[in-house]
C-alpha cells in the first residue's frame, strides 16, 4: 500500500519540480527580453531549439520504461526527468546572468 503512494507522491513531486523550474525559466526569459535581465542575443532562438531534444528524450524514456513494464508512476517519472533537468540547467543559468543594472552610467546621444 505505501509503496504505491510512494511511487505517487514521486510522482507528483516530480511534476511540480518540472512546473517550477519552467516557470522560473519563463520569468527570467521575460525579464529578460523586456530589458531588466541579462539574457544572451541567442536565448529566443534558444528557447526554441532546446525543445525538441528534451521532449524526445523523455519520450524515448517513457518508451522503454513503458516497454519494460513498469508501472504508470515509474513511465510519468522517466518522461518528466529530462525535461525537469533541461529546466533545471536553464534556470541555473538565467540566474547566475543577473540583473541587467546600469546604475545611471548610460548617456543619451
Amino acid at each position: 500500500m505505501f509503496g504505491q503512494f510512494n511511487a505517487w507522491h514521486e510522482s507528483a513531486v516530480k511534476l511540480g519540480l518540472l512546473a517550477t523550474e519552467a516557470q522560473s525559466v519563463v520569468a527570467y526569459r521575460m525579464l529578460g527580453f523586456s530589458g531588466l535581465w541579462s539574457v544572451p542575443p541567442s536565448e529566443s532562438i534558444r528557447m526554441v531549439a532546446e525543445k525538441t531534444p528534451a521532449f524526445l528524450t523523455g519520450w524515448w524514456d517513457a518508451s522503454q520504461a513503458w516497454g519494460s513494464g513498469a508501472s504508470p508512476e515509474a513511465v510519468l517519472v522517466a518522461w518528466a526527468e529530462p525535461l525537469e533537468e533541461a529546466a533545471r540547467e536553464n534556470r541555473q543559468r538565467l540566474a547566475r546572468r543577473g540583473p541587467k543594472v546600469t546604475l545611471g552610467l548610460e548617456t543619451e546621444d
